[in-house]
């Protein structure tokens, strides 16, 4: 007995409680507990250099890009003093002679040095004409100090006595600023410091974000047209059709942006093998102008970015399959009704994605923009590459970014909020 006694309880769970002895004085057997904080360390640890590659290489660039269209720091850098004397004007008149004076010895100090090279850079983005007059006003100094500061300068530059140019001094003081994102937004703060448009002829960016969502949207219009009837034709043949042609859609893929916006330009150009074939054929007797326009533009962006289109539909329409089609049109429905009724909504998912994916995408297209558009063709992609290699103003370029970026973020929350209301077709 008791050797079954004892079979028993270690067999069967104890009604006691834990840590106490059960009715034969046997003290239960405790479950081993189940740590798991060591192979979750260790998961972390895997992932952790593709975490910090990930961060090194990609976030903290960006991040630093962004950062720079709040900052502000070159005319501080230079003319420090001078900064700290703005910042206490009150912005009436003009400038105490004191704040004068420290400016005259700054500019003194940092005559032939990359500090004055920057500080009239970013003092020329506000106001035309600015880093000559201060280059300038640098080389003819005198060496010693003497007279009234204020008239010293004018004697140099009649522009030294007038309020515009030191506010202006004053909104580059820094070191952080709103000027390179109201610059972005073609925007600017006047000699009160309210916010005003600026002049006409000097209004670009806003006409610049229209047109590339214009543009966006035009190419995900067109990929929906072309790609939604291939990704039904791939669902619905056979695998051993599908495949290869599958295959065909992957191709552009393998082969560079570059190669194949080059390509293109091979073929729209005006002896190219479009307008050959066209007049061979008979539809038209002059070449037409297909590149260097918002056309040639059109055609290559939808070329190159059609398979993003393609491969989110054709993996819905793939677990859609044909059964609620043929099950519709068994019950009566006519085969375009069916597909309006029955597929196009069980699709959705499919056309959300692949729209979000082109759009996205096409926001910040450079390449194909770049060499077959014309002037009026340059979507926000190529000022943003403009200020960044060419006249290195990295506060308008991350200005330019961070707005395309808030832009893209909005229409990703939009499509979330979006699917989330609208929810799984039925």
């Amino acid at each position: 007995m008791s050797s079954s006694g004892w079979t028993i309880s270690r067999s069967l769970p104890s009604a006691s409680t834990p840590g106490q002895p059960d009715r034969d004085g046997l003290q239960p057997r405790k479950e081993p507990v189940v740590r798991r904080t060591l192979p979750q360390l260790s998961n972390w640890l895997l992932v952790l250099p593709l975490f910090l590659f990930s961060a090194g290489i990609f976030v903290a660039p960006i991040a630093l890009m962004l950062l720079r269209s709040v900052q502000d720091p070159e005319l501080a850098a230079a003319f420090p003093r001078t900064a700290a004397e703005l910042a206490r004007w009150d912005g009436q008149d003009l400038p105490r002679p004191e704040a004068m004076s420290t400016f005259i010895t700054e500019l003194r100090g940092v005559r032939g040095t990359d500090r004055i090279s920057f500080a009239a850079n970013r003092l020329n983005a506000d106001i035309s004409g600015f880093r000559s007059m201060l280059l300038r006003t640098a080389r003819m100094l005198p060496q010693a100090d003497g007279g009234d500061a204020a008239e010293t300068l004018r004697r140099i530059d009649a522009r030294w006595g007038e309020r515009s140019t030191w506010t202006a001094m004053r909104r580059a003081s820094g070191p952080v600023t709103d000027y390179f994102l109201l610059a972005a937004l073609d925007l600017q703060r006047d000699d009160d410091g309210a916010v005003a448009a600026v002049p006409a002829e000097r209004a670009v960016f806003v006409g610049v974000f229209l047109r590339t969502l214009w543009v966006s949207i035009l190419v995900t219009g067109f990929c929906l047209l072309l790609g939604y009837p291939l990704a039904y034709l791939l669902a619905s043949l056979p695998a051993r059709y599908a495949n290869p042609l599958l295959v065909l859609v992957l191709i552009p893929f393998w082969t560079s942006v570059l190669v194949r916006t080059t390509a293109w330009i091979v073929l729209l150009q005006r002896d190219g093998l479009v307008n050959g074939l066209l007049r061979r054929i008979g539809l038209i007797e002059q070449p037409l102008t297909l590149i260097y326009n918002r056309t040639g533009v059109l055609i290559a962006m939808v070329h190159v970015l059609l398979p993003l289109m393609i491969l989110p539909l054709y993996s819905v329409m793939k677990g859609i399959g044909r059964a609620p089609m043929l099950a519709a049109m068994s019950l009566g429905a006519r085969p375009f009704e069916a597909f309006l009724r029955v597929y196009l909504p069980q699709s959705r998912a499919g056309i959300g994605a692949g729209c979000l994916l082109v759009f996205i995408s096409a926001l910040g297209y450079y390449v194909t923009p770049e060499l077959i558009g014309g002037g009026g063709d340059q979507m926000i992609s190529y000022f943003i590459a403009f200020y960044t290699n060419r006249t290195t103003n990295w506060g308008l370029a991350g200005a330019l970014s961070l707005i395309l970026l808030l832009a893209t973020g909005l229409l990703y929350i939009a499509y979330a909020r979006l699917s989330r209301a609208t929810g799984p077709a039925r």
